[in-house]
């Protein structure tokens, strides 16, 4: 039976941390930033976690 291969787009959208939650970048955070408020766009910045439906598919596509 051949192997599963790594989804490279999950790879390089997801972060698997040392205790196996998933994190993710918040959207709105690319371009039209001046018109957004700096408390905004601080919070946009920080990493976000995966919800449980949508992280098994993510593991899936990770090969977890």
């Amino acid at each position: 039976m051949p192997k599963i291969r790594t989804d490279k787009g999950a790879k390089a959208r997801f972060k698997v941390t040392g205790t196996g939650r998933i994190r993710r970048r918040k959207p709105n955070k690319s371009h039209l930033l001046e018109k957004k408020a700096s408390t905004r766009t601080r919070r946009l910045s920080r990493m976000d976690d995966v919800s449980n439906g949508m992280a098994k598919t993510v593991k899936k596509q990770l090969g977890i």
